[in-house]
């Protein structure tokens, strides 16, 4: 019979399998028995636990030495720990990628317990009678989940079981899983981008290729207005990419019930999902939520102060994204990309020979899809810290003339045909709702570039994009 070891600290010790960790338990005790805090949120995350959200916790009881169980793969993640007696673990990576396959063994009693992550193949062996484990996880069991099985006896595994397996008592169905050759792998969570068929949605489309793991929604095939639950398992994504939304900003003056459908009561879905599901959510915020009066680039921690119905959106969407834990604010300005836009349409005036008469009082950069795109896929994939991070072009910011004499130049043409006006001037003979715009729209740039993505300059982007 083993004795509890009392007086540990909290600490952790990584394995050869990526994301199973053992942890010490502090035990209290005496000659009367012992207490220990089997889950402490707060000490827990704090000393490097994912917060990985359980929603249920199971006991596992087994009378007799030998028991075994396993080798089982399931689509969440566990926490295991044993209430009383003592079993031998062997865990198994069922994952696809470079570690399938990899094992790792270990005993744990009631000061021992082990985080096993999602599709990590676990089994246990019980040294001692009257033996229970306890385990939380982070979802329900489905029909629908995508489970996994190792044999207990496979060859290539190789575990070195403490009792033979030919000595213990072993389930049927436990017998007759398949050899490691024959195992169905637990494929990664998905992402899944919605707003696919935008602007926006197409430049993810082209940076993620053919990524199988990421999937793409246009409106046709997610409605972000109707209930949103029921449209998919969401416990088996990982992402969101918010690529929707309403970008008629002088439309929005009239059409608020519009604007703020589309931009926050279907934010504010994205976001309740994400939270409920442990899920990342990113999206794309405006440099329309500042007011413009600033004279030097904001940065993420500015107070907005929107002035039309579409800042006032963007806004409202920004606060609901940073109440969910894991999420990305990604604030942009004068975006660019696939189809109609400024760019195509000043290229397409000089081809005619028309002299346009651009706003020269509103500055700040290009944005090119294709940037942000980037941007987000590099934020995801270096894990950089949650929060809200600027990305617009990078250079010196200019005004729309500025920018309209570029693409004039480019195309072969006079830049001096492209003259200023000031936004007054410009919108004075307007028929429709006009939205105020910010007159300054530069972004500090400085802490996404600390993360390692450095937004290319406006000048070269846009010299790409007209070929």
């Amino acid at each position: 019979m083993s004795v509890t070891e009392f007086g540990k600290a909290l600490s952790a010790t990584e394995t050869g399998i990526p994301g199973l960790v053992v942890w010490d338990l502090p035990v209290h005790g005496d000659s009367r028995g012992w207490f220990k805090e089997n889950w402490q949120r707060e000490k827990m995350t704090a000393a490097g636990l994912a917060d990985f959200g359980p929603v249920q916790n199971n006991i596992s009881f087994n009378d007799a030495v030998g028991t075994t169980r396993g080798i089982h793969a399931e689509p969440w993640d566990k926490w295991v720990s044993v209430a009383t007696g003592r079993i031998f673990g062997a865990w198994v990576d069922l994952r696809e990628g470079p570690t399938f396959g990899t094992v790792f063994t270990a005993e744990l009693d009631p000061s021992r317990a082990i985080f096993v992550p999602r599709g990590v193949g676990n089994s246990y062996q019980t040294l001692e009678p009257d033996t229970a484990y306890t385990y939380l996880v982070n979802d329900h069991w489905s029909p629908d989940a995508s489970y996994s099985f190792l044999n207990l006896a496979d060859e290539t595994a190789a575990i070195d079981w403490p009792i033979p397996l030919a000595d213990v008592e072993i389930s049927a169905k436990d017998l007759a899983h398949p050899r490691l050759a024959d195992v169905v792998p637990i494929p990664p969570k998905k992402t899944l981008v919605v707003g696919a068929n935008g602007q926006l949605g197409r430049a993810l489309r082209a940076a993620y290729g053919e990524d199988e793991s990421v999937e793409f929604a246009g409106r046709q095939e997610l409605d972000l207005t109707g209930d949103l639950h029921a449209a998919r398992r969401w416990r088996d994504y990982g992402t969101i990419v918010n690529a929707a939304a309403y970008t008629a900003v002088d439309a929005a003056e009239t059409d608020r019930a519009g604007a703020w459908a589309g931009n926050v009561t279907a934010v504010a879905q994205l976001a309740r999902i994400a939270t409920e599901n442990g899920i990342t959510l990113v999206h794309v915020s405006s440099d329309y939520v500042f007011d413009g009066t600033a004279t030097t680039p904001y940065t993420e921690g500015e107070p907005v102060a929107p002035l039309g119905v579409y800042g006032q959106t963007k806004a409202a969407a920004d606060a609901i994204v940073a109440t969910v834990p894991r999420h990305y604010i990604v604030r942009t300005s004068w975006v660019i990309g696939e189809g109609k836009n400024f760019v195509g349409t000043m290229a397409s005036l000089a081809e005619r020979g028309i002299a346009p008469s651009v706003v020269d009082d509103q500055i700040g950069r290009l944005t090119f899809t294709d940037d942000i795109a980037g941007g987000i896929r590099h934020l995801l994939t270096s894990a950089a810290p949650y929060g809200t991070y600027n990305l617009t072009g990078g250079g010196a910011p200019a005004s729309w003339a500025d920018i309209a004499a570029e693409v004039y130049e480019l195309t072969g043409h006079d830049r001096t045909a492209v003259s200023g006006v000031s936004t007054e001037q410009y919108f004075a003979n307007a028929t429709g709702p006009v939205a105020p715009r910010p007159r300054w729209s530069v972004l500090d740039l400085g802490k996404i570039e600390a993360t390692g993505y450095s937004p290319r300059d406006w000048r070269e982007s846009l010299r790409d994009h007209l070929g």
